[in-house]
């Protein structure tokens, strides 16, 4: 559960962004000559985390690598409404051609980025880490979970790969919680063993089978606080399952270590972004 760096895929999604956007070209765009240059700056219309510059910068790479961009924010850094966020200046016909892409991008990061630091800072007074998890926009898992660390929250799995994670499903065709744990330590010794369990039952098969983390899926308050009297430090604990933010600070006092929130990911609210082109 590291954070996330900087994804290696970049250029490739922003490749499908603009093949899906110009198609075989921009034709509003050929209304202006092709030599006519100019500038924009790009402003937030509310407040947001920053999150996705690598992106803009790769969009207008591959659009016209000529481009000159000027980034007055950093990643990371918190957006004050109307203030600029970044300029350009270079073809117009280019500006515009990736206007779209560049901010498509910048809209869905921050978003995401923003969401993950209103979660973080709700448990910021613990040492309960915020979790993301794999529901995310497809095509964009590395870029949502790279915005995630931006907003100072943590990832959880980048995908089926990098860790186990025995559900229900999983324990029902493997016969046990413990035949399912004893399997995947046979097999990934190199990986870690988390097991979702339903009811205090399951928590303490999990506990005896020596999992390494154990997901407490949609438990009441009374019923967290009961596993981690029962854990006694043995092993980490998460929280998962409808999570909303007024709750957090009292799951975060029981004692977990996680709290994974689908929500960083797949409830955000888009930043609103804007172009404006600088007269002449």
């Amino acid at each position: 559960m590291s954070k996330t760096p900087l994804p290696d895929d970049i250029a490739e999604v922003v490749r499908l962004a603009l093949a899906e956007d110009l198609g075989t070209g921009d034709v509003t765009a050929t209304l202006i000559a092709p030599d006519k240059m100019a500038k924009a700056t790009i402003i937030s219309r509310e407040s947001a985390v920053l999150c996705g510059s690598p992106w803009v910068d790769e969009v207008y790479r591959q659009v016209d690598a000529t481009t000159e961009i000027h980034w007055h924010r950093k990643e990371g850094d918190p957006l004050v409404p109307d203030e600029p966020v970044f300029s350009l200046h270079g073809r117009a016909r280019a500006l515009l051609s990736g206007e779209r892409a560049a901010l498509n991008f910048l809209q869905t990061l921050s978003g995401t980025a923003t969401t993950a630091h209103t979660y973080a800072q709700a448990v910021a007074h613990t040492p309960v880490r915020i979790l993301d998890t794999r529901k995310t926009i497809p095509g964009l898992r590395t870029a949502q979970k790279y915005a995630v660390h931006c907003g100072g929250a943590y990832n959880h799995r980048i995908g089926l790969f990098d860790a186990f994670l025995i559900k229900e499903n999983h324990i029902e065709a493997a016969g046990s919680i413990t035949a399912a744990v004893e399997r995947a330590q046979a097999m990934r010794a190199d990986l870690p063993v988390e097991v979702e369990v339903e009811n205090l039952d399951e928590f303490r098969e999990a506990l005896a089978a020596g999992a390494d983390i154990v997901m407490l899926d949609n438990f009441s308050l009374p019923d967290v606080q009961r596993a981690v009297a029962l854990n006694a430090g043995q092993l980490k604990i998460e929280v998962s399952g409808n999570v909303h933010l007024d709750e957090l600070k009292k799951i975060a006092d029981t004692g977990i270590n996680y709290i994974s929130v689908g929500a960083l990911t797949k409830h955000l609210h888009s930043i609103d972004f804007s172009m404006r082109f600088q007269k002449n």
